[in-house]
């Protein structure tokens, strides 16, 4: 990787991962297999991820979907939770479940002469979660907890409440952490019944990067996994998004607290669309590059509005949200509101300037190799390619992608997603401070 130039270079990249060298093989049973082979040290990397996600889940239940990932390592029927962590820890692994929108996933490091006691873990907790009553109960209490400091936690308040409001109505208007009655509400029969309704081998991808043979990986992902077979299951239909006409804001108000955060929100294209590499870079210049782009430049340093200032696009199977966001002075929030729709209406209304463009684009070549420079990074980029259909020369083909985007491409998408009057916004500000 270390060849690669951190400029924007129209040329293909051929030392990056790619068809020769990532190997892909689908299991019998469904389960798809990615490895990429690095020897530079002895670990290697894990990373698995189903279609079992939050969007699944009615707002009763919010919570559920995390709840069972938080238990799998709980408890099976081959080992209990102390037996699990001191089988991991006693050979310097590592492993985590966690969940998102569309899925459940897990991630694991370890030696390379570990990795089958890995994926013999994997397996168990995949195939065999009991969810013991006293475990049930203390994974009850830690989420009862997060909810708690959430609840008193500006930036999280006012990213929470927009999701409420952008997306009312829709799924993905409900909190994946979930609610306090939702929680204190989870049963054991919750668990077992969602458990059995979603989680299965079809649809599993696994990817392995390290020190490993591909036939080494595959073999010990098949005989971990191989003869795990279970019904398929049809997927969930979402309904259509919510569409906004005018602004749309909602306000809390939190005890104990001087700053005010604020988000800005509109709904953004889905990774798959055409239009996603013209948002992304798009948003590089609104909210990312240098000193968080324009908004950053505009809010924070020259006016010196907020402690930050800066943009995001989150993008998946589905459209996700397209967003501003500002920690400021309460005394300061109408008018950062105000600074950061200037800069969404010059993306709208005028040419990005080529110097400016071309700086963009360098940044998002460069960030590229800098992603693949750990197992971890390159593990995560193969999950995405595979999960979004990207194709296995996707990383070759990434720069003449990013610099295809034209001043043109970025206006469009701005006046497509961003609309100056028509957003969410969310302030959790201090109690008593409008």
């Amino acid at each position: 990787m270390s060849e690669i130039r951190l400029t924007a270079d129209t040329a293909r990249w051929t030392s990056v991962p790619g068809p020769k060298t990532i190997v892909r093989q689908e299991l019998p049973n469904g389960i798809v297999c990615l490895v990429y082979e690095n020897f530079s040290s002895p670990s290697v990397v894990i990373q698995g991820r189903f279609p079992a996600g939050a969007l699944s889940v009615p707002r009763a239940k919010a919570g559920l979907t995390g709840f069972v990932a938080d238990m799998l390592m709980r408890g099976t029927a081959h080992r209990t939770f102390a037996e699990i962590n001191e089988s991991i820890e006693s050979v310097g692994a590592s492993l985590d479940f966690d969940t998102s929108w569309h899925a459940t996933s897990f991630s694991g490091q370890s030696l390379v002469e570990d990795m089958p006691l890995l994926f013999d873990i994997v397996a168990d907790c995949l195939r065999y979660p009991t969810f013991p009553a006293e475990q049930m109960a203390k994974v009850r209490g830690e989420v009862l907890t997060s909810l708690e400091q959430r609840a008193h936690d500006t930036r999280r308040m006012a990213m929470l409440t927009l999701y409420e409001t952008l997306f009312e109505g829709h799924p993905m208007s409900i909190s994946g952490l979930g609610y306090k009655d939702s929680i204190e509400g989870l049963t054991a029969d919750d668990l077992r019944g969602y458990y059995e309704a979603h989680y299965r081998p079809q649809g599993l991808t696994i990817t392995v990067v390290g020190a490993v043979k591909a036939s080494q990986a595959i073999e010990t992902v098949q005989r971990a996994l191989g003869d795990w077979t279970r019904p398929a299951s049809a997927a969930n239909a979402l309904p259509p998004l919510p569409k906004l006409t005018a602004e749309k804001r909602r306000e809390v108000a939190i005890p104990g607290k001087t700053q005010s955060d604020l988000v800005l929100g509109w709904i953004g294209p889905e990774r798959r669309h055409p239009d996603y590499q013209a948002a992304r870079l798009a948003n590089t210049v609104l909210g990312v590059f240098g000193m968080m782009g324009r908004i950053g430049d505009n809010v924070r340093d020259r006016q010196g509005l907020a402690y930050y200032a800066y943009s995001t696009l989150i993008s998946g199977l589905t459209s996700g949200p397209w967003m501003a966001i500002a920690g400021v002075d309460p005394s300061h929030v109408e008018q950062a509101v105000t600074s950061i729709l200037e800069e969404v209406r010059r993306m709208r209304e005028e040419l990005v300037p080529d110097q400016e463009l071309a700086e963009n684009k360098a940044y998002l070549v460069g960030s590229m190799p800098l992603a693949l420079e750990t197992n971890a990074g390159v593990a995560s980029t193969l999950e995405t390619m595979e999960t979004y259909g990207l194709g296995l020369d996707y990383l070759e083909r990434y720069p003449i992608l990013v610099n295809e985007v034209t001043a043109q491409d970025i206006q469009r998408v701005s006046a497509t997603y961003l609309d100056p009057q028509a957003y969410a916004l969310s302030v959790a500000r201090p109690e008593g401070k409008a």
